[in-house]
């Protein structure tokens, strides 16, 4: 990397100082941002690569009776045998990763990201003014889950089901709502929830209102793989992620259901809605696939959910408030408004800026009843990024002393500084070179 560094020096200085700028910020701060991660030197070679350079539209197979034919070329341009051979590479790689049995699903790797792969189901299997149930983005889902602000709330029929008073999914209430509105899809997942999500039972809901069931396991995609927490295949028929949050992968989305399926999917993604595929992106996620399949990957998984307990343990401890009062997977969600103890803070935009004084990069979260998102009343954490630098549940006791250190000392730029130097210190031991 020196060596590309030098080169960006001579050829664009402006450009190589905020590379630069940025390379010492990833390196110095603590990323607690459940989203973010690192990659692995390898992804970042691939996407550095020569398939930058190549068109691709169409796909590397002809589906013909229901079957692709790897034999034969759909692409719209010439020069794809690298292209068509990496693209496969990428789909065997995912089915194998992701699926029971690699025979009976299909993956599209095409999708530019996890929107863009959400909005491709909907496109494939919804009409305009089609109904479809998704969890309400004030309780932990996601923007395309049909929020009004979202085309896929504009375009949909979008009803939202919310969580109990325990911040749990409540099942009960999902049923209800499909027997009411007899939805053609519903799609579970979530952006904030701390607590396993039982696809069992929603696959359950959706067969008895005839919908299509859509998990978006982008959060907890590599929990999902390594046994941390339970699979939606069977019980999905249809499965999106990202590639670049758990999996350490390109910011990249996925698209996996079953074979029956796939011909739909793939004429949403291409042509419905993308042209060319981003192939060094495509390069870049198989070079993850197979890095996920590996037994270092699956112990990294086991232990991001060991230090996201450590860390959620800490902070009750110390008086924070944890929306489901506890985590089954790699996120805490804080109610920082109504934490005891010194704890409480006016908003999470507010803290959001005074832990990055800190060093601690988090990210404002709404919580139930929050009326300006702008200005809520909860702060996301995550520990897949600190997870992959190596810390374990020693850093995460650490973790959580600076986090008590900067609420209760918000308002003291002295205090903010010197964890910062702290965390800074630390940093150095935990930044291994493959990966930032």
């Amino acid at each position: 990397m020196e060596t590309i560094q030098s080169y960006l020096n001579q050829h664009d200085p402006e450009v190589a100082a905020v590379l630069d700028a940025e390379s010492i910020r990833q390196k110095s701060t603590l990323s607690l941002i459940p989203s973010e991660n690192y990659t692995s030197m390898a992804v970042r070679l691939a996407l550095a690569s020569s398939f930058t350079n190549k068109y691709a539209e169409g796909y590397p197979y002809f589906w013909e009776n229901g079957e692709r034919s790897m034999q034969k070329n759909g692409r719209y341009y010439r020069g794809q045998a690298n292209t068509n051979d990496i693209e496969r590479l990428a789909i065997e790689r995912a089915l194998k990763l992701f699926t029971p049995n690699p025979q009976a699903y299909h993956a599209n790797v095409q999708p530019l990201s996890g929107s863009p792969a959400n909005l491709a189901v909907l496109h494939a299997f919804l009409k305009p003014g089609d109904t479809f149930l998704g969890l309400s983005l004030d309780y932990g889902g996601h923007l395309t889950h049909g929020h009004r602000v979202n085309i896929t709330g504009a375009s949909y029929r979008a009803v939202s089901y919310r969580l109990n008073a325990d911040y749990e999914l409540d099942y009960d209430e999902i049923r209800e709502l499909a027997r009411l509105h007899s939805p053609k899809l519903i799609i579970c997942g979530a952006t904030a929830y701390p607590l396993q999500i039982d696809f069992q039972r929603l696959g359950e809901i959706a067969r008895e209102a005839g919908a299509l069931l859509v998990a978006d396991i982008a959060h907890i995609c590599g929990l999902c793989v390594t046994g941390h927490h339970p699979h939606p295949f069977p019980h999905a028929d249809l499965v999106t992620t990202t590639t670049h949050k758990m999996l350490r992968g390109p910011r990249a989305g996925l698209i996996l259901c079953k074979k029956e399926l796939g011909p739909a999917i793939d004429q949403a993604v291409f042509p419905g809605l993308q042209g060319g595929p981003h192939m060094n992106t495509v390069a870049a996620m198989a070079i993850a696939f197979r890095e996920a399949m590996s037994e270092d990957y699956k112990m990294y998984a086991g232990q991001i959910v060991r230090n996201a307990k450590t860390l959620a343990e800490v902070l009750q401890a110390e008086g924070f408030s944890l929306m489901g009062g506890r985590t089954e997977n790699h996120l805490l969600l804080l109610d920082i408004v109504h934490s005891d103890n010194g704890l409480a803070a006016k908003d999470g935009h507010w803290l959001s800026i005074r832990w990055e004084r800190a060093g601690l990069i988090a990210n404002k979260n709404a919580v139930p009843g929050d009326k300006k998102p702008w200005y809520p009343s909860g702060m996301r954490l995550g520990t897949p990024a600190v997870t992959t630098l190596g810390m374990k549940e020693v850093e995460m006791r650490q973790v959580g002393d600076w986090i008590v250190r900067a609420t209760r000392g918000a308002d003291n730029d002295a205090e903010l500084e010197r964890i910062r130097v702290e965390i800074a210190s630390m940093m150095e031991r935990f930044a291994p070179r493959q990966f930032v």
